[in-house]
């Protein structure tokens, strides 16, 4: 079973955002059609309830639909369910329900409010998950979020459980990301999580990334992939250059499911792009500049 889910997961993965109608609630059909428009633009793999999915503002049971609905529409693609929580026992419970839901494998990150008050705690939290859970786990190093990065040392530690089976790293530290390459087992798989990363984790060695803006322009996150797997890197830098970077830069002003939202409304992917407290929908200049970003890139590859 761990040896079929690592061969499925490689390559570009989309961490959905998750859309909601003019009432606030989960827009199952727009989900749908989502899914279906990032794997008609060629990502490997799904990523549902993840940071760009703002599964913080979600249930516990839309946690559970969200995934649902995204396995329904992957029609046979590998799907990654967020199951982050504050401790060991909150986290079996949404492996366990992603797992019910239809998920491959499950992304874990570090407790998100109360800290270890030693490495060895760290350790001890991955290892009880990966002992009991019921889905293959992929660790999520999300320092700004959690508050501080899973060690290097702490993820070589645990790189040997049979049931963690690789990392996607959104720490934006290259330096990190270079050194779990060096330092973790070749079968042991590393994703870049940071969009503008994506082409030098490729070049480094990385198996692929899980990269925010592959919900807006697909086709450049596959297409940088690609030139890296065809040795152009030429190519492959020219559309981190012209066509990641510049999205990117408005994802670091002004948030991740915001862009991506407003992104995906300019592609009329979505109807709307509402977000939940405490993020704010983009508006006036700001989404004029993402507005002409995505049509820019969607021109390229039309």
């Amino acid at each position: 079973m761990v040896a079929d889910v690592t061969r499925r997961f490689r390559g570009v993965h989309c961490p959905l955002v998750t859309p909601f109608d003019a009432d606030g609630a989960v827009d199952h059909g727009a989900l749908g059609s989502l899914v279906e428009h990032v794997l008609d633009g060629g990502v490997d793999g799904v990523v549902p309830c993840g940071t760009t999915g703002e599964f913080a503002s979600l249930t516990p049971a839309e946690n559970r639909a969200v995934v649902e609905t995204t396995v329904e529409h992957a029609d046979g693609a590998p799907v990654l369910a967020g199951t982050a929580a504050t401790g060991v026992a909150e986290t079996l419970d949404r492996v366990e329900a992603a797992a019910a839901a239809g998920a491959d494998a499950a992304l874990v990150t570090l407790p998100y409010f109360h800290g270890s008050n030693d490495p060895a705690g760290d350790a001890a939290f991955l290892r009880a998950v990966a002992d009991d859970a019921a889905l293959p786990v992929y660790l999520y190093n999300l320092p700004a979020c959690v508050g501080r990065e899973i060690p290097v040392d702490t993820v070589v530690g645990v790189a040997d459980h049979e049931r963690v089976l690789g990392l996607k790293d959104s720490s934006g530290d290259f330096n990190y990301f270079s050194e779990l390459l060096r330092r973790t087992p070749d079968a042991f798989q590393l994703f870049e999580g940071f969009d503008s990363h994506l082409v030098p984790g490729l070049l480094f060695g990385s198996d692929g990334g899980i990269n925010a803006l592959s919900n807006v322009i697909p086709e450049a996150f596959v297409a940088a992939a690609d030139a890296v797997e065809s040795g152009d890197t030429a190519a492959a830098r020219r559309v981190h250059e012209e066509h990641v970077a510049p999205l990117f830069q408005q994802c670091v002003d002004h948030g991740f499911a915001p862009v991506a939202k407003a992104g995906l409304r300019a592609r009329g992917v979505l109807d709307a792009d509402a977000v939940r407290p405490p993020l704010v929908a983009l508006d006036g200049d700001a989404r004029d500049d993402v507005v002409n970003a995505v049509a820019s890139v969607v021109a390229a590859y039309e």
